[in-house]
């Protein structure tokens, strides 16, 4: 795996983004949201999860995890 590519820290936890394992980009399943002005990308909750049940987002300077609940819905947190 390589090296971080940028850490974000919190109150209560660091947050690392990595970079994808196989060292290429992970890519989004394609454009979907068609009734947006713009274009929107769909991403699988399971290459973000990559078989885990959270995963930290780094984002403008804080982190936030995404993680699955047992009914298998998503809960994004500061």
């Amino acid at each position: 795996m390589s090296a971080p590519l940028t850490t974000a820290t919190s109150s209560s936890l660091a947050c690392v983004a990595a970079s994808p394992q196989d060292g290429a980009a992970a890519q989004p399943a394609g454009p979907v949201c068609s009734n947006s002005a713009a274009p929107c990308f769909t991403w699988q909750s399971a290459d973000l999860l990559q078989g885990g049940k959270r995963v930290h987002i780094a984002h403008n300077g804080s982190c936030y995890q995404l993680q699955t609940t047992r009914q298998g819905k998503l809960i994004l947190t500061k």
